[in-house]
């Protein structure tokens, strides 16, 4: 049994995330799989190093599965950029020991989100990869919230996860925050994120930068460990799995 290792980027605007569900084409897991099997003639089960949610884009998504095919790399390669759609492309694939798990091995994850920060000044050819905000964020203070969430902390207020059994304790290394123009940039970088993590920590990173949010009011939030008390969950078109680490 052979275990094979994808490098992947991907569109997400047309897929209810990675994970596979009823419908075939639906999820980049399920439509990566459906490829795969016609090739081997196998039942093939792909592992993802993050379930990334509906409408989120990845760069670097890292995927194993396990197969009995001799067919070499290289074949493998040409079939699945012969036969993936043109919003899935590999970007690489190896072979690896039997025991690399894509998700298991992982050591941590950088994630990106893109925001549009101009009052009318549209950016029609990128649209549908930044979040448009009109008014003017306060760049400053959005930095000095990102601070709170360096280090390791419980998230519980800032994820979408309902189990109460999970522990909701990560690690957040670096949230690096740029503006270039009209572009903002947040980048991230931890061991790991809950279930729309980044989408909430930006949101209120974000609330920060309007002044609809203090960042003593973002510190609060962690005291009382309740989804209700934090900002909006950002859209998911403008986020991005960058790079998993291991």
């Amino acid at each position: 049994m052979r275990n094979i290792k994808l490098v992947l980027e991907y569109d997400g605007r047309r897929y209810k995330g990675w994970q596979r569900q009823t419908a075939i084409k639906s999820t980049v897991q399920g439509r990566i799989e459906h490829v795969l099997q016609l090739m081997t003639e196998e039942k093939i089960e792909l592992h993802g190093a993050g379930r990334t949610d509906t409408g989120v884009h990845a760069l670097g998504q890292v995927a194993n599965f396990h197969t009995k095919s001799q067919k070499g790399l290289s074949e493998i390669e040409e079939y699945l950029h012969k036969y993936l759609p043109d919003d899935i492309n590999l970007l690489e694939i190896r072979e690896v020991p039997e025991r690399f798990h894509s998700r298991l091995n992982a050591k941590g994850k950088e994630y990106l989100y893109r925001i549009w920060n101009h009052p009318s000044k549209k950016n029609i050819f990128n649209r549908d990869y930044y979040l448009h905000i009109k008014k003017p964020l306060n760049i400053e203070k959005m930095k000095q919230a990102a601070e709170l969430f360096i280090g390791t902390k419980d998230f519980r207020s800032f994820t979408a996860l309902k189990s109460k059994n999970k522990s909701t304790v990560r690690t957040i290394s670096k949230i690096e925050i740029l503006k270039k123009e009209s572009e903002i940039t947040l980048n991230f970088s931890g061991d790991g994120f809950l279930h729309k993590m980044v989408r909430v920590i930006t949101g209120t990173i974000i609330q920060v930068g309007l002044g609809e949010l203090s960042v003593s009011e973002v510190k609060e939030m962690f005291e009382k460990e309740k989804r209700s008390e934090a900002g909006f969950t950002a859209p998911p078109h403008a986020l991005f799995l960058v790079k998993v680490i291991y």
